[in-house]
């Protein structure tokens, strides 16, 4: 290592605990400690969850912008999404079609719509967007993306030819889709979904049985719902001239099919997806060291997670890659780029303890990290 290194932060927040911001902080505090001469340069990462429109703004200079949308039942919401340079336009789902936005009483797969979305994008449409990414964790949807596309008017028709309101009761009475309405901006912008699950958009492991319960779904709605998508897939099938019962389109409760259809959304994993966003590629050039991390590392971390997204590219990049992370379960496997695992937990503790000490365990962490580098520099 140069005697003046470049380091390069970049962590997701440990949820509920410390920010990406409050992780660098303490990360470059140890390393000048141990490298007084270092460079040390952060940039916010998320994995496409909640928080990945505040962290793209602040990675790239961005700007909250604010709606009046529809939420999951058709009441009028706050939503904010993200406008970045160079015309781009991030999105996360769960702002206007989000579980969190209806109490665990009004959660009903049946009666919610994706619509709010739709007018999202339609807003950062008008507000010059070309490049749209859709983060589409969190939904209290079930309606197979159908109320996103016709806010962008697109229309759904049952066998007499009346127009649907686009909600997961509605699915099993598509019987045709009318595309002449819809936005003709969609065709000239490039969308991009934020996906990290494979599941179809039908059958045992798809969005109804799948996610459906954690949406309020009783078994019976459950099977009404995943009924109700297959008739929905064939006339998607109809409409495109392909099959949309494809990994990831069971995402968000259909809407991963819907934005393949109607947006021509490539699909890519949330963390990938923010790295690109950033450029973190061009961060990584003259780093010695990039420090990534989360609040615990599991046997999900591997699937997508911001560690594993980060490690990749380091490894890609020939530049080393360390981990500082909250806490880790024990037995699981490395992931690919990685090479080093430093938990904040030092000792055995409750829960309610090591999160109320949270920043205290993360500094000592850092200080083991970097006096361990020194120490190796030294060693030559």
């Amino acid at each position: 290592m140069r005697e003046t290194p470049r380091f390069v932060f970049a962590s997701d927040s440990l949820k509920g605990t410390l920010g990406s911001e409050d992780a660098a902080r303490l990360l470059e505090g140890a390393a000048r400690r141990y490298f007084p001469g270092c460079a040390c340069s952060f940039v916010p990462i998320a994995d496409g969850g909640e928080g990945t429109v505040s962290a793209l703004v602040a990675a790239c200079g961005g700007e909250l912008r604010r709606a009046r949308v529809s939420d999951p039942l058709g009441r009028p919401v706050d939503a904010a999404y993200g406008v970045l340079p160079g015309n781009r336009a991030v999105i996360e789902m769960a702002a206007a079609s989000g579980l969190p936005l209806l109490a665990p009483g009004e959660r009903n797969p049946l009666l919610a719509t994706t619509y709010g979305t739709g007018e999202l994008i339609r807003a950062a449409l008008d507000g010059g967007a070309r490049d749209v990414t859709l983060a589409i964790g969190g939904s209290a949807t079930n309606d197979g993306g159908a109320g996103c596309m016709r806010a962008l008017g697109a229309r759904f028709l049952d066998e007499d030819g009346r127009e649907l309101p686009g909600r997961g009761a509605d699915l099993a009475r598509v019987a045709s889709i009318d595309l002449s309405g819809l936005d003709p901006r969609v065709a000239r912008a490039e969308f991009h979904l934020m996906c990290d699950v494979d599941n179809p958009l039908v059958g045992p492991l798809g969005a109804s049985v799948v996610y459906g319960p954690q949406k309020g779904a009783t078994p019976a709605m459950v099977s009404e719902l995943d009924a109700g998508m297959r008739g929905y897939a064939r006339a998607l099938a109809a409409t495109f001239g392909r099959d949309f019962d494809v990994p990831g389109a069971g995402a968000a409760g259909g809407l991963g099919a819907a934005a393949m259809a109607f947006l021509g959304a490539r699909a890519q994993g949330g963390a990938e997806r923010v790295l690109e966003l950033v450029g973190f590629d061009g961060l990584l050039e003259g780093a010695d060291l990039c420090v990534t991390g989360e609040g615990h590392f599991d046997g999900q971390t591997a699937r997508g997670k911001v560690v594993s997204a980060v490690a990749a590219a380091c490894e890609r990049a020939g530049v080393p890659c360390v981990a500082v992370v909250g806490g880790m379960s024990a037995g699981v496997a490395g992931v690919p780029g990685l090479a080093a695992l430093v938990p904040a937990a030092i000792d055995a503790m409750p829960l309610e303890e090591a999160l109320g000490r949270a920043e205290e365990l993360y500094a000592l962490a850092a200080e083991r990290l970097f006096s361990l580098l020194a120490l190796g520099a030294r060693l030559g």
